[in-house]
C-alpha cells in the first residue's frame, strides 16, 4: 500500500472518499440513504456507496484500536472493488490517531496468497487529507509504515508452511534481514549445541531430518540508552513428538513459530527505526518430530545451565527450547537490562484468557504492569498472570532440579513460565518477562485488523516499549 499525506489544496487523484462516521447526525450528506439502508455508526460498520464513490464507515471511540479496525474494515470494503484508491479528510480525531490510521491500513490490506494459483497483483494507494502538512506527521507515517511491514514480515513467516519454512530457512530469512539493515547474525548449529551443553533444546530437535539453528542477531548503535535481550521460541513444526498431538491437534502447529518470527521482525523494525538501544534476538529454531532417535518422555535432560530436567511430556517443548536459549543469552550478553521472552507456549493461557490476548508472566510486578500497558498502547491486548509459591510446588521433580509439566492441568500457562524462571539467573529476575502468546499470534478467522492466521504479534508491543524507555 501507498500512503500519501495531501493539503486540501492538492490535486486529488483518488477514485473512492472514505469517511468515518462516530455519530450518524454529524453528517450532513447521505443521512437518509444510510438510515435506509440500516448503517450504524458502530465499530466493523461499513458502507458502500458505488455510485457516489463513497465509503463510510462507523467507530465509536476515538482511541488506536476503533481506528485501526474501521480503517481496516474500509479498506478491506475497499478490497472488494475494482477501485485502486481512496482518501480520507482527516478531521481531529484522526490527526490525534494518525499512528493507528496508518498501521490499521497497512495490516488490514494485508492478505497471504503464496499457495494461491492465481493471486491478486492489485496496489492500493491511500491520500489523507489535512490542512497543512507537518513534520511530525511525517514522522509517524514513515515510523508506522517500518513498525506494519515488520509486523506483516512476522505473519509472512509463520503463515509459510512446514515444508517450506524449517530450522535452516530460519536462519537464512535471519541473515537476510540482518543484512539490510546492516546488523550482525551468527547462527550455530547442533555440534555447537552439544559442545557448549545446550542439550535440552538439542534434544528436542534431534529426531527431525533438519538440523537445528540458534540464530543470535545483535544490534548495537553508538552511545546505547540500555541493553535488551529478545528470546523467541522458534518451533518450525511441532508434532509433540513421542506425546504425539491428535490429528486435529496438529493443524496450525506451523504457527508454534511465531514467537521466534516476532523477535526476527523486532530486530528488524528496531534497526529500521534506529532506536538507541543494544539490542540482541535469539531464537530457537528447531523442529520436534518422532523418530528412533527422539527424546523421550521418562529422559533427564540437562540444560546449559547445569539443571536437570525429568520430561513427562515431548509436547512440552517449546520450553526445553526456551531454557537453553536463555542461558545462552545470559552467558553470553553481560550487564543486561531487561530479557523478553516470546512464545507460542501453553493451550491454558489460550483458555485463561481467551485467543486474543497474551499472558504476561515474571517476577517484577512494576514491570509486568509496564508491559501491560505498553501491550494495549500497541494495539495488542495483554494481562497480567501472577505466579504463586503453590504452583511452583507442581513443577517439582523426585528425580530431577525440575519437571517439564505440572502434576495438575490447573494453571499450566503460569507453570510453564515458572518453568522458565528456572533458567533466569538471580542477577536477572527481575528484569525478565515472558509472553505467552499462544492465542494471538494465530487465530483462524479474521478479528479486528487482522486476518485469517498469523497477526504477527510482539512486534508492535516491543517497539512501543523501546520508546516508552525514551520518555523515562
Amino acid at each position: 500500500m501507498k500512503i500519501n499525506i495531501l493539503e486540501k489544496n492538492d490535486k486529488l487523484k483518488s477514485e473512492v472518499e472514505i469517511i468515518f462516521v462516530k455519530e450518524l447526525d454529524s453528517l450532513t450528506q447521505d443521512k437518509e440513504l444510510l438510515e435506509i439502508l440500516d448503517f450504524k455508526a458502530k465499530d466493523e460498520a461499513c458502507v458502500l456507496l458505488a455510485e457516489s464513490k463513497k465509503i463510510y464507515v462507523g467507530y465509536e471511540k476515538d482511541n488506536y484500536d476503533c481506528i485501526a479496525i474501521a480503517i481496516a474494515t474500509a479498506i478491506k470494503k475497499l478490497q472488494t472493488t475494482k477501485f485502486k484508491s481512496a482518501n480520507i479528510v482527516l478531521n481531529q480525531e484522526l490527526k490525534d490517531n494518525f499512528k493507528a490510521l496508518v498501521e490499521g491500513a497497512i495490516l488490514g490490506e494485508y492478505k497471504f496468497t503464496d499457495y494461491k494459483s492465481e493471486k491478486e497483483k492489485r496496489k492500493i494507494e491511500l491520500d489523507l487529507i489535512v490542512e497543512e502538512k507537518n513534520s511530525s506527521l511525517e514522522k509517524i507515517l514513515n515510523d508506522s509504515k517500518i513498525i506494519a511491514k515488520a509486523v506483516n514480515k512476522a505473519r509472512n513467516m509463520v503463515n509459510t508452511a512446514p515444508a517450506d519454512f524449517y530450522p535452516e530457512v530460519m536462519a537464512n530469512i535471519a541473515q537476510e534481514l540482518a543484512k539490510d539493515v546492516d546488523i550482525s547474525c551468527e547462527v550455530y548449529g547442533e555440534k555447537y549445541l552439544e559442545k557448549n551443553n545446550m542439550m535440552a533444546m538439542h534434544s528436542v530437535g534431534r529426531a527431525s531430518i533438519h538440523e537445528s539453528k540458534l540464530i543470535h542477531l545483535s544490534y548495537k548503535p553508538k552511545n546505547a540508552k540500555a541493553k535488551i535481550v529478545l528470546v523467541g521460541k522458534g518451533l518450525t513444526y511441532d508434532s509433540g513428538g513421542l506425546s504425539l498431538k491428535p490429528a486435529d491437534f496438529m493443524v496450525t502447529m506451523k504457527a508454534d513459530k511465531s514467537g521466534g518470527c516476532a523477535v526476527l521482525s523486532t530486530m528488524w523494525a528496531i534497526a529500521k527505526l534506529e532506536l538507541p538501544f543494544e539490542v540482541h534476538g535469539i531464537v530457537g529454531a528447531v523442529e520436534n518430530m518422532i523418530g528412533g532417535n527422539a527424546y523421550k518422555p521418562d529422559d533427564i535432560l540437562k540444560a546449559k545451565n547445569g539443571k536437570t530436567i525429568e520430561v513427562r511430556n515431548t509436547d512440552a517443548e517449546g520450553r526445553l527450547v526456551l531454557a537453553d536459549c536463555l542461558c545462552y543469552a545470559q552467558d553470553e550478553i553481560k550487564d543486561i537490562d531487561y530479557i523478553f521472552d516470546y512464545a507460542t507456549l501453553t493451550g491454558a493461557c489460550v483458555v485463561g484468557v481467551g485467543e486474543y490476548t497474551t499472558g504476561v508472566m515474571g517476577n517484577n510486578e512494576i514491570l509486568k504492569k509496564e508491559a501491560v500497558v505498553s501491550a494495549l498502547n500497541s494495539g495488542e491486548y495483554a494481562t497480567a498472570l501472577d505466579f504463586n509459591r503453590f504452583l511452583r510446588k507442581a513443577i517439582k521433580s523426585e528425580i530431577a532440579d525440575v519437571c517439564n509439566i505440572a502434576n495438575t492441568r490447573y494453571g499450566g500457562a503460569i507453570t510453564a513460565g515458572m518453568f522458565l524462571d528456572n533458567f533466569i539467573y538471580e542477577e536477572n529476575k527481575n528484569k525478565w518477562i515472558h509472553f505467552d502468546i499462544a492465542g494471538p499470534a494465530f487465530v483462524e478467522k479474521a478479528w479486528g485488523y487482522n486476518p485469517h492466521g498469523a497477526s504477527g504479534t510482539g512486534v508492535r508491543f516491543t517497539v512501543e516499549f523501546l520508546r516508552g524507555l525514551l520518555k523515562d
